[in-house]
């Protein structure tokens, strides 16, 4: 109501704001009308039988298991991630690129990583690859990556990787490229 005496009081005194105010009240009318339509639609759906969230799990894994089994996904695990689908189809699209880690016991970790990626990307997509090994596996709990990265550092090629915002282009890495974890020589 409040609205509607102060858009009279305008027209009163400024008779070409007339059409600019009728145009919103028809626009607060609407307004109205389609949120009375909306209360009308959660309604209905209040009304429909809710899944239980074990049921609903179940199905969700029946359809993720069907879709990891296309041959674009059917190197990633069962229990895949978004995060891990994304960077599968970004990888058929060229968009993405493999490069290898290889630990010192001989582990090659495949780290999928954006063409134009950092070294800090590079640290950060190790990281994540290890979080999500770690919880599937077992083991571990936590992993201190800052003693990792103050111990250790990647090399490839003989070239150390120091400067996290180097793109790994700029070092020559390309996909499928191996880069290996080499321990830091102590200083005296």
């Amino acid at each position: 109501m409040l609205l509607f005496r102060q858009m009279a009081e305008v027209e009163e005194t400024n008779p070409d704001v007339e059409l600019a105010v009728k145009d919103v009240a028809r626009e607060s009318e609407d307004d109205e009308k389609d949120d009375e339509e909306l209360v009308g639609e959660e309604e209905e759906e209040e009304d429909e039988e809710a899944l239980p969230h074990s049921e609903f799990l179940d199905i969700f894994e029946e359809g993720l298991a069907r879709i990891v089994q296309d041959p674009l996904l059917c190197d990633l695990p069962i229990q895949v991630t978004l995060e891990e689908v994304n960077s599968q189809v970004a990888l058929e699209y060229g968009q993405a690129m493999t490069v290898r880690v290889c630990k010192a016991d001989g582990e090659v970790m495949p780290i999928v990583v954006v063409q134009n990626a950092t070294v800090l990307d590079l640290k950060k997509a190790i990281c994540r690859f290890m979080e999500l090994k770690q919880q599937r596996e077992g083991g571990v709990k936590h992993v201190s990556w800052r003693y990792v990265w103050r111990t250790f550092h990647l090399v490839f090629e003989g070239e150390k990787l120091e400067d996290d915002k180097m793109k790994l282009k700029d070092y020559g890495i390309r996909n499928r490229d191996e880069v290996t974890f080499m321990k830091k020589l102590r200083k005296k």
